[in-house]
């Protein structure tokens, strides 16, 4: 039986470059197309030497539809993961332009080229923040949905595009219908246990753990947390932190309920968090308490778009597609540390 070859959008990237290692554990085939905008290609030749085996990499950008539909042409696709776009809340609030083109624009070219291929097996990398600032928690997939940013928004209308292609579907009659895993993910964190790859911001960071690296490094003086006003613990911001292993092997967990005999019958959300909220707060300290560093901070305004708390019911994808977070929060501090400090300056080589 010939391997199945999943194309990875943006797998060059931090939750993508993850998503690789356990693809290639479960004994897939990897295809990336990546611009390499805020990711290195050095993180898939470190895949490479993770797994031992081999990524194909072609640099483009996914709005690019000449590529895209050369992609599908050469290739026998079994599945799409879409992790490509832009996604920093504050950013998107200064440009919303941009995320609409990168994120809203790029997901319709990467779908025309899919349904021209007849490949329409997708896992979509979607976000809690569609669920906008929640009036209950714990958060379940039939919520109400809405949007605090433009980087929310840009997911929420994507999800709401995607919802339409089964419709369509039934129109025409399709014998080979959509099948789509909107995967909705809280806050990733950690690394790989060699410390080989992490997340590396191009320029600013955009998560916490990566301020809180780069300071305990020394590249930083000081970490701002943002807001000490919410409602919660201690007064700081409160989420649902995932390691990023847990999340990756999540992606992997979809592709092969869309790959057996009863997948999913078009289009379907699924939390990805571990039910627990934790504050920024909580987090520092858990951060310096397992790594013996100390991580200077200092309380700031909260930022525009931002809510006080948000976290997951992961029910459905326990009972659906098998699967639940398992590391703990000493394992994402760990090796958060671990990556950082093997890499002070990232994947700068």
């Amino acid at each position: 039986m010939q391997t199945a070859t999943i194309l990875v959008t943006g797998g060059a990237g931090y939750i993508g470059s993850h998503t690789c290692i356990e693809l290639l554990h479960a004994g897939f085939k990897v295809l990336v197309v990546d611009n390499l905008d805020n990711s290195s290609e050095e993180s898939l030749k470190r895949v490479e030497q993770i797994t031992g085996k081999t990524v194909d990499f072609i640099k483009g950008d996914v709005r690019d539809a000449q590529l895209m539909a050369s992609i599908f042409a050469d290739n026998k696709i079994a599945a799409t993961i879409h992790f490509a776009g832009l996604k920093a809340v504050g950013e998107s609030c200064a440009m919303p332009l941009e995320y609409y083109d990168n994120n809203v624009n790029s997901t319709l070219v990467l779908c025309q080229a899919m349904e021209k291929a007849n490949s329409k097996n997708l896992v979509f990398s979607s976000s809690a923040t569609v669920y906008g600032d929640p009036e209950v928690l714990p958060l379940t997939e039939d919520m109400p949905l809405s949007a605090t940013n433009p980087y929310g928004r840009s997911k929420l209308i994507i999800e709401e595009m995607l919802r339409d292609l089964p419709e369509s579907d039934k129109l025409k009659k399709s014998d080979n219908p959509w099948s789509v895993a909107l995967l909705r993910y809280f806050n990733p964190v950690g690394a790989h246990e060699s410390g080989k790859i992490g997340e590396d911001p191009s320029d600013t960071p955009n998560n916490l753990m990566p301020f809180i690296t780069q300071t305990a490094v020394g590249r930083r003086a000081e970490l701002s947390i943002f807001g000490s006003d919410y409602d919660t613990v201690d007064g700081t911001g409160v989420r649902d932190y995932i390691h990023v292993v847990d999340l990756a092997r999540g992606h992997v967990k979809a592709v092969q309920k869309l790959l057996s005999k009863d997948g999913i019958d078009g289009v379907q959300a699924y939390n990805l968090g571990t039910g627990n909220g934790i504050s920024v707060l909580e987090m520092v300290k858990a951060f310096s308490a397992e790594n013996d560093v100390a991580v200077p901070y200092k309380l700031v305004e909260r930022r525009p778009g931002d809510v006080a708390a948000c976290y997951a019911d992961a029910t459905r994808a326990r009972v659906e597609l098998d699967w639940v977070a398992e590391m703990s929060l000493e394992d994402m501090v760990r090796d958060s540390w671990k990556w950082q400090s093997l890499n002070p300056d990232g994947y700068t080589v």
